[in-house]
């Protein structure tokens, strides 16, 4: 093995382990920096005294004296090829820093990495350190296999493992930080003698208050991917911190700072002035942000709960709008569920939502997919292209989607009363996976996703008698005493459909224990309230037309759960009748008063819940008369407001007399 080869080969490193499954922390992975920018010289307010690695030296005199073997010959660099093609036998003092970058950067793999420094005579500390930090680049996704024996058997490396481990300080703060990073990400044991050294000389330059914002920065997340959020000297970093001059911290600097304290949620509050600060500084570095960035303060806002920074989040939202192609799967499903989270939505993020989802709905991931769903169903947008491309994305790839996700699509096609163009083969496939896979649906998911599928009028009927089976009922209470308003609701709302819609259903009813008597409750609805505004001035409007309140009633509710805005009783002969009359009522007449919240953001489009309302409604018995809100909003006075109710009524119902 790797490890074991390592131990033998170097007693300096006998306690470099590197861990299998590093500790999971509590907090998000930490993302350094070092994938965000180039890597080249950082100052330093520190001058260390000299101190180079010599690479050869330590690879082979060390090897040699250490074993007794003569490792010459085994110590050839790996890739000679490179140092004699392409002329980098020499002494740094022949190559300036900007070459060395230069061709740092240029390396695509950490063999290239140390291929390329081993035909170096020295090194000094701050580019052996940005080695480090290159090899973390290119190789951090090749897995940790990979990672073993490409880089901890390579000569090149242990070399520079050793003199770190001796001398750390001889480091400057740059390279002290930076190999601590470094070395973190490759998930080297934090009880390896080379980590604590280096910790240990970090936290003694820390006391000493001798590292600058960035060093500081560094060593915040490296310690927190060590020792976990609960670090005693985190608190420590943090305060120092709080002493610098923001208008001093280059952008990945201040996202770095978002990702320390978002480490550190259980203190936020302590910490909420400086997040103040932060917040509004970070506002005039918004648009010097890279996507991944932008990501990573988004996610750091809502784990921070920072709802006072409605600004910053606006500001972001806009760059959002750019990035958009270039957010990776993860990164755009992060900053979605914040957008979500603060509540930011607008028209443009829409339009690049509905190119980017419809140009790579089949390539893109689920999670995603579902996402990009769920953020058009919250908002209530209804967009035909996204909506479209996520019913393609089904039917073509149904296997890759979980249970959850799969509700949670066919969820925002029922919120948004939406039929696709394939919708008959998007059911097909629907019904199919749910034969297939019905056990792996919990209850509650698989109740909503029937529920949304009737709100569409494509009725479950296949799975009603499983839905009202005493079997299922119990699984769907669980461990709980009673069940939750809302699955009630959608049971008997499930249970009226298939009287009202399905009338040749002929299994299992609902019992009535389980049956609610009202869709309209305040905190889980499936009836939109009316709009207040709206109503009043409907209201005034009715009693103006009709000449009394008394012929008809408001906020009526049946004996069918429903609640009707406006109920007016008719007689054989088509006259109003008073409501309190109840003998030779010929026909009932329901008013529904239609504001915004009951249509699709922007549009004249019902929301399905409102949707199914009026086709049952009508399937009652009742004359449904919508009066939506974009039509009263037009009218300029209350004369116009009663010859459109007029118009409204009598043109429904030419038997209509007052």
């Amino acid at each position: 093995m790797a490890l074991t080869a390592l131990r033998r080969t170097l007693c300096r490193l006998s306690d470099f382990p590197v861990r299998g499954a590093p500790a999971a922390l509590q907090s998000p992975p930490v993302n350094h920096t070092v994938g965000s920018e180039r890597l080249g010289p950082r100052p330093s307010s520190r001058q260390p005294e000299p101190f180079r690695v010599g690479l050869r030296r330590a690879c082979w005199k060390e090897f040699h004296s250490e074993n007794g073997n003569d490792l010459h010959a085994a110590a050839e660099p790996v890739c000679s090829h490179v140092r004699d093609g392409d002329g980098f036998q020499q002494n740094l003092k022949n190559m300036d820093e900007q070459t060395f970058y230069r061709r740092l950067n240029s390396s695509t793999s950490s063999e290239e990495v140390l291929s390329f420094i081993n035909t170096l005579q020295t090194l000094p500390e701050s580019m052996a350190a940005a080695a480090l930090q290159r090899i973390c680049e290119v190789e951090k996704n090749g897995g940790e296999q990979r990672l073993l024996k490409a880089i901890l058997e390579n000569h090149a490396f242990q070399a520079l493992c050793v003199q770190l481990e001796r001398e750390p300080s001889k480091l400057s703060d740059t390279g002290l930080v930076t190999a601590l990073q470094a070395l973190t990400l490759l998930d080297v044991d934090p009880q390896s003698n080379l980590l604590r050294n280096l910790v240990a000389e970090c936290q003694h330059r820390l006391h000493r208050g001798s590292l600058e914002a960035h060093g500081l920065c560094a060593l915040g997340e490296s310690l927190i991917k060590l020792q976990g959020p609960g670090c005693a000297t985190l608190d420590l970093i943090i305060y120092q911190l709080q002493g610098e001059k923001l208008e001093n911290f280059p952008p990945e600097d201040i996202v770095a700072l978002y990702r320390i304290l978002q480490a550190c949620t259980e203190k936020a509050d302590q910490h909420q002035t400086f997040l103040n600060k932060i917040n509004n500084f970070s506002l005039s570095v918004v648009s010097n942000l890279s996507p991944n960035s932008i990501s990573q303060i988004l996610t750091a806002l809502v784990v921070l709960d920072q709802t006072q920074a409605l600004p910053l989040v606006i500001k972001l939202g806009k760059y959002v709008v750019r990035y958009i192609p270039h957010f990776t799967n993860k990164e755009l499903r992060k900053v979605l569920e914040a957008l979500l989270y603060f509540g930011h939505n607008d028209r443009f993020l829409t339009t690049a939502l509905e190119q980017h989802v419809a140009s790579r709905c089949l390539t893109l991931d689920p999670e995603v997919v579902s996402t990009v769903t769920e953020y058009c169903s919250r908002k209530q947008i209804l967009s035909e292209p996204i909506l479209n491309a996520v019913a393609e994305t089904f039917v073509c790839r149904s296997e890759k989607f979980s249970p959850t996700q799969i509700s949670e699509l066919f969820e925002a096609f029922g919120k948004l009363n939406y039929l696709p163009p394939n919708a008959s083969v998007l059911f097909r496939k629907l019904e199919d996976t749910l034969f297939t896979h019905f056990n792996s649906f919990p209850p509650k998911t698989l109740l909503k996703l029937l529920h949304s599928c009737s709100l569409l009028e494509c009725h479950p009927v296949n799975f009603m008698a499983k839905l009202f089976s005493p079997y299922f009922l119990q699984r769907l209470l669980g461990e709980e005493s009673h069940l939750d308003r809302l699955s009630l609701a959608q049971l008997t709302q499930l249970l009226l459909t298939s009287i009202l819609e399905c009338p040749f259903y002929k299994g299992p009813k609902l019992l009535p224990k389980y049956q609610v008597k009202s869709f309209l409750t305040p905190c889980c609805s499936l009836e939109t309230p009316v709009d207040l505004q709206l109503y009043k001035s409907v209201m005034s409007g009715l009693i103006a037309f009709l000449g009394a309140r008394q012929y008809f009633a408001s906020k009526v509710l049946t004996p069918y759960c429903y609640t009707i805005d406006v109920e007016m009783k008719l007689d054989e002969e088509g006259f109003v009748l008073p409501f309190t009359v109840n003998e030779d009522v010929h026909k009932r007449v329901a008013l529904c008063i239609d504001g915004p919240k009951r249509f699709c953001l922007n549009s004249k489009h019902l929301l399905g819940k409102e949707a199914i309302k009026q086709r049952h409604l009508r399937l009652l018995g009742y004359e449904v008369i919508q009066i939506p809100y974009y039509e009263i909003e037009m009218l300029k006075s209350r004369l116009e407001l009663v010859e459109y109710l007029q118009r409204k009524l009598f043109s429904q119902n030419a038997g209509i007399c007052w």
